[in-house]
């Protein structure tokens, strides 16, 4: 079984309390997730800041527009420093994502570290290399300047 990791980094001129604060919201996900990919939070509880266990549903189009039901755990968390989320439904056999931060002079690093495998064994591993990888890289890259937008970098 074959998994790819996707790591992205982005330096945001803004304190940690700030950074933390807006990422440990999961209502906020919608303001940093490209609008093509119809995704809405369908849990109650998204007001809240993350725990460790928490429960988040969305409906999203992942690719060709085809909408589903995406559940995922918050699995860890320690505040101003990570969580972790990790897919318990949705579009990929495996989904474990690691969102790191810590200060530095100019404001906050921010590192993402995605481990993933797509459904259908070699099927997935071919459709990572024709569409999903891009397709994460075009999500991630308007994340990127979703929170340069939001703290102004």
């Amino acid at each position: 079984m074959k998994y790819f990791q996707l790591i992205k980094e982005i330096e945001i001129k803004a304190s940690l309390v700030e950074v933390w604060n807006f990422i440990a919201s999961p209502v906020n996900l919608k303001q940093i997730t490209p609008p093509n990919m119809g995704f809405d939070i369908t849990s109650e509880n998204a007001n809240q800041e993350m725990y460790p266990g928490m429960i988040i549903g969305y409906t999203v189009k992942p690719l060709l527009g085809i909408k589903t039901t995406w559940l995922t755990e918050i699995t860890q968390v320690r505040h101003h420093e990570y969580f972790i989320d990790e897919q318990r439904i949705g579009p990929y056999k495996l989904w474990h994502h690691e969102h790191f931060i810590r200060a530095t002079e100019d404001g906050v690093l921010m590192t993402d570290i995605v481990t993933y495998q797509p459904p259908f064994g070699f099927v997935g591993t071919i459709m990572n290399k024709l569409v999903i990888e891009k397709r994460l890289a075009e999500i991630f890259d308007y994340r990127t300047q979703a929170l340069e937008k939001r703290f102004g970098n």
